[in-house]
């Protein structure tokens, strides 16, 4: 069987480590796409992994290029390319600066890698994800935006440091929009199979929470110059492996929802089972009248985005 190919489209922080973490799972033959100016650079970058792997022992092929000829037949295509955010800056100002790139990038997609899953990870995430799938004209099925399975890692590795137990035994899930009025579940989040709710006080749960809505934020701060990348980088890669492997992985994500939770018509952070054939459901549960009115509030900023796309 032949391998499976992944194109990230950008190459820096995030698209590097994605190529990085990507080719220790041997999850396929990749290639990084960046501007013309900036193709060395990404050639550089994947010279220097391919030059790692033979410590590991893992096999596949990584190469660089500016020219969107080279994601022919890419299965996966993840997209990471844009002006990354400034300290002060939320997700919402980053619009009009994407927006133009993101046009561009959907319309070779849709030339050079028409069968592919994209998965959309640039910022503003909501608003993105929703114009990649307007300009491409792609099936709802094949474009999914990396918002909530980012936002989840954050509260799992919050509730852990706070209770101090393994994050590998925390289960919880962050739905709506990636901004500061993502919904953070924490009825439903559990350690070990035991109710968060039974190990914190309500006080100490909703200062988790606050962090988590604004843990993209203290990182921009604390970083000084640009966001994010590590945690962005392996959420990705795990809904990449999801869809390579068939795994049917339910990840949080912004699906476009026609119907769930009471959403019509726009990408929002659900609970998406992940398989072969890219978004294969959402699942939906009750949400208690906070949860709703949280959700709500969160559409309407998503909404608010979305509209100023002009799509």
């Amino acid at each position: 069987m032949p391998r499976k190919k992944i194109a990230l489209i950008g190459g820096g922080q995030v698209g590097g480590n994605i190529a990085l973490l990507a080719a220790q799972k041997e999850l396929g033959d990749i290639v990084i796409i960046d501007i013309p100016e900036a193709e060395s650079f990404v050639k550089g970058k994947a010279l220097d992994i391919s030059q790692l792997l033979p410590h590991d022992g893992f096999d596949c092929k990584i190469t660089g290029s500016s020219d969107f000829k080279a994601i022919k037949n890419s299965d996966v295509v993840v997209i990471t390319a844009g002006f990354p955010r400034q300290p002060g800056m939320n997700r919402e100002d980053l619009l009009n600066k994407n927006l133009s790139i993101m046009t561009n990038v959907a319309n070779e997609v849709k030339t050079h890698a028409p069968d592919a899953f994209v998965i959309v990870v640039s910022n503003p995430l909501d608003a993105m994800v929703y114009s990649f799938y307007k300009v491409s004209g792609f099936k709802k099925n094949k474009v999914v935006g990396m918002a909530g399975a980012l936002d989840s890692a954050r509260f799992r590795s919050f509730i852990a440091t706070e209770t101090n137990l393994s994050s590998q035994d925390v289960i919880c899930m962050v739905l709506g929009g990636h901004g500061d009025t993502m919904v953070p579940v924490s009825r439903l989040a559990s350690v070990g199979g035991v109710p968060l709710t039974a190990l914190l006080d309500k006080e100490k749960i909703n200062e988790i929470e606050e962090r988590t809505r604004f843990g993209g934020g203290e990182i921009v701060k604390l970083l000084g110059k640009g966001s994010a990348f590590y945690a962005p980088a392996q959420s990705s890669v795990e809904m990449i492996e999801s869809f390579i492997r068939d795994k049917k992985r339910v990840i949080p994500c912004a699906s476009l929802c026609e119907g769930e939770f009471g959403i019509d018509g726009y990408f929002i952070g659900v609970p998406t089972v992940i398989g072969c054939n890219g978004v294969e459901k959402i699942l939906t549960f009750e949400l208690n009248s906070a949860e709703k009115n949280a959700l709500d509030n969160t559409l309407t900023e998503v909404k608010k985005t979305v509209q100023e796309t002009g799509l």
